[in-house]
């Protein structure tokens, strides 16, 4: 591993890992203890965030596609040994949080991936990419899904805020691509086709008709979680992987 080449991407843009693709290899242990450590990595390095959660799925019966995986996110650690999280002095420490999804992107059994990353001052403090556990019927059923989960996450940090006394000038806003879902939100007219996630639903409306925080829409190219629900090509991931506040150490 020393002498190999660094990767410019954790994962290959057109990476397609599946449980039936490839052979089963004999040192299973050695991937799945790799793959534990590099879920700690993820806690400073949320670029490979996806990655990571991706591999995770296999942890039962990996195959030689999946350990060949975990190998690239280690080339494209060394090569990146030097990148890292730069936090700079803020005068605000308002609270903004992203989310997406990726309907019926598992091939094996089309379930969706979900995804958030929350600012504190305009710095990343939570970030994470999820399998669902249960298959979604549409793509604003996902989004609305991963948008309670977030919201879920920014409430949690306003509470622990308020605990500490830490003064903020505006409410909590989240941001999501889906403009079904961000409707949605602020309609209190329950449609038939959310029923099935009434829960989510309900919840997320509760806490914006508080005014505990705002939904708001933001266009798919600005949107900071993408990098947490795909593989992305070279140029597409190094540009989200700069809205995460990652750099190099001795850049400014």
């Amino acid at each position: 591993m020393d002498q190999a080449n660094s990767s410019p991407t954790p994962m290959v843009s057109t990476s397609k890992l599946s449980q039936s693709s490839g052979c089963a290899i004999e040192n299973a242990g050695d991937y799945r203890s790799i793959v534990g450590a590099l879920q700690y990595v993820v806690i400073t390095r949320p670029d490979i965030t996806f990655a990571v959660n991706k591999v995770c799925q296999f942890m039962h019966r990996p195959l030689d596609q999946h350990f060949q995986a975990v190998k690239r996110i280690l080339w494209y650690l060394q090569g990146t040994i030097d990148y890292g999280l730069k936090f700079k002095k803020t005068h605000t420490l308002d609270v903004v949080g992203y989310s997406d999804a990726n309907w019926g992107s598992d091939v094996d059994d089309r379930r969706s991936t979900t995804c958030f990353c929350v600012f504190l001052g305009g710095y990343p403090v939570a970030w994470g990419s999820k399998k669902q556990s249960t298959v979604s019927r549409s793509t604003a059923e996902v989004e609305y899904r991963g948008l309670a989960h977030t919201v879920t996450e920014v409430v949690w940090l306003e509470s622990l805020l308020s605990e500490l006394h830490v003064v903020r000038l505006q409410k909590p806003t989240i941001w999501c691509d889906s403009s079904g879902a961000v409707a949605v939100a602020a309609n209190p007219v329950l449609h038939s086709k959310f029923k099935h996630v009434e829960l989510d639903l309900f919840f997320v409306r509760e806490k914006v008709s508080d005014g505990k925080l705002v939904v708001g829409h933001i266009p798919a190219h600005k949107q900071v979680t993408d990098i947490f629900t795909k593989p992305f090509s070279v140029s597409l991931f190094t540009k989200f992987r700069s809205y995460l506040k990652i750099v190099q150490k001795h850049s400014a």
